[in-house]
Parts: structure tokens; C-alpha cells; sequence
């Protein structure tokens, strides 16, 4: 997936207007504006998908609120500390491109659009996919697991880009993308097994689905004794009939497979052939 990591002044005034307050100079300045041009201040709400549309040739209707705090000096300070994560954020996105462009290429196999990455200032605690070209990134990076926030981007990016499913359908949407981006992308960007995590919820839908999951990413059987002890699942594996088309599909049609076949996926122990096409 290609992308272009921007610091832009609208973008970051405009989230530190309406997003919590990042100190309390902030605060005191977001108040003074509201009572003194509270009309402009909610002219400019709906300027958010104007300027991450065409961010380049965007011009407000009303600046007088941006330009109020472009010569607040204090503005000038949390904009530089802003460039500075950009390039934090933007050094271990390059350094872990690969394994990045891994995920979306043999994994979820779909056409993913070239994405704008709006960086705004860490401390409003936001990551947040607006329009499908677009994603706005400020929250701290975690020094105990600084991967973290990679994960979290690309889970966001990945949940917006798989089609919706029904509420009765839509725990296999979450369980199978648990395992592409928080269980398989963060074992391999840490080389650490992270197949444990996930919500709790989930787990028993989990357990019925790795088999198949294993079959997608084209894990030959012979090795699925191996996997399962690396990853902390465990099944029968002389009990499932190994389905080869499964590692053809992108993660859409592995979805749409496993709701398909939902009647024979959720009875653990059951051998069953079931429905690939």
C-alpha cells in the first residue's frame, strides 16, 4: 500500500479545535475563539472532508479561525513537536514496509487505494479513517511495544476496506481479521507469537476457524502440528478434509466461505466436506 505521511495546517487546527483539549493554553485559546467568533468557528465543522479530499487546493470559506491560531505562538511549538512524530511514525513505517506490504499483498489480497496520512499532534489520541483515501494518525507511540501503533493503523485501514457484514455475520468478519493483523502481521513484526491475543469473545469462534485459517494462508497439513503448537490452538487435524481453493481466495471470499459454511465450521469435532464454491 502506498502512502504520503502529511503534517497540514488545516488538518492539525482543525483537530485541535474540535478534538479534547491538548493542554491548557489550548483550552483557553478554544474558548476565547468560541465566544468571540462562535459563527465561524462552526462554519469551518464541515471543512474536515473538504481538505482531506483535496488537501493540496483546499482554501476555506472563512481562515479567520485557522489564521487566529497559525500566529499563536504557541501553535508553532506543537507543530514542530508534530513534524517530529511524523518522522518517528514515518521511520517504522518504512523500516517494516515489507512485512506491511506482505499483509495486504498474501493475506488480505485486495486492491487497497494509495492513502494520505494526516499527522496531528500525539497528544489528541486519535486514529481515525475518515474517507477511504485517508487516514488521520495522532496518538502516542508505546515505548514498551512502539509496533503497536502499526497494528492499529492497519487494522483500521483493513476493517474499512473488507465489505460490511450483517450484526449475525459480522463476528466472523472480526475473528478472521484478529488473525490476519493482530495474531499473523504482529508475529511477524515482533518474531513473538501473538496468536493469545484477541477479545475474549471471540476466542470459541476463533477455535473453530484455524483450520481453515491455516488452509488460506496455505499452510501445507504436514505442518499443522507444528502451528498449532507455535500458536496455542489445537484440533484434529485427521478430521478435516484439506481444502486447497481456500489459499486462492482474498480475505472477502474467505469471509463469505466461512459464513457459508458456518453450519459445519461451528460443530468442533465434526468431519465434514464442505462447501468451497
Amino acid at each position: 500500500m502506498n502512502t504520503n505521511f502529511i503534517v497540514d495546517d488545516y488538518c492539525l487546527i482543525w483537530c485541535l479545535l474540535f478534538g479534547p483539549s491538548v493542554s491548557e493554553k489550548i483550552y483557553e485559546l478554544k474558548k476565547k475563539i468560541w465566544v468571540t467568533y462562535k459563527n465561524e468557528y462552526n462554519q469551518i465543522f464541515n471543512d474536515k472532508q473538504q481538505f482531506l479530499k483535496d488537501y493540496k487546493n483546499f482554501i476555506p470559506n472563512n481562515d479567520m479561525v485557522y489564521n487566529i491560531l497559525l500566529e499563536d505562538e504557541g501553535y508553532e511549538k506543537l507543530k514542530k513537536e508534530t513534524e517530529k512524530y511524523r518522522l518517528e511514525i514515518m521511520t517504522l513505517w518504512d523500516k517494516n514496509q515489507k512485512l506491511t506490504a506482505a499483509l495486504y499483498d498474501h493475506i488480505i489480497k485486495l486492491e487497497v487505494p494509495k492513502h494520505n496520512f494526516f499527522v496531528v499532534y500525539k497528544e489528541l489520541n486519535v486514529i481515525e479513517h475518515p474517507t477511504n483515501n485517508s487516514l488521520i494518525i495522532g496518538k502516542k507511540i508505546n515505548e514498551k511495544d512502539n509496533l503497536d501503533i502499526l497494528v492499529k493503523i492497519n487494522q483500521i485501514i483493513i476493517d474499512d476496506v473488507v465489505k460490511k457484514y450483517k450484526d449475525d455475520c459480522n463476528d466472523f468478519k472480526k475473528a478472521i481479521l484478529e488473525f490476519a493483523v493482530l495474531n499473523e502481521y504482529k508475529t511477524k513484526l515482533e518474531n513473538k507469537n501473538y496468536y493469545s491475543y484477541g477479545e475474549t469473545s471471540l476466542k470459541k469462534l476463533k477455535n473453530w476457524l484455524y483450520p481453515y485459517w491455516l488452509m488460506y494462508l496455505g499452510i501445507p497439513k504436514e505442518e499443522f502440528s507444528k502451528r498449532m503448537q507455535e500458536d496455542g490452538y489445537y484440533f484434529d487435524k485427521d478430521k478435516y478434509a484439506y481444502e486447497k481453493e481456500l489459499k486462492k481466495m482474498n480475505i472477502e471470499e474467505f469471509i463469505d466461505f466461512c459464513i457459508r459454511n458456518k453450519k459445519y465450521i461451528v460443530r468442533e469435532g465434526k468431519e465434514k466436506r464442505i462447501e468451497v464454491l
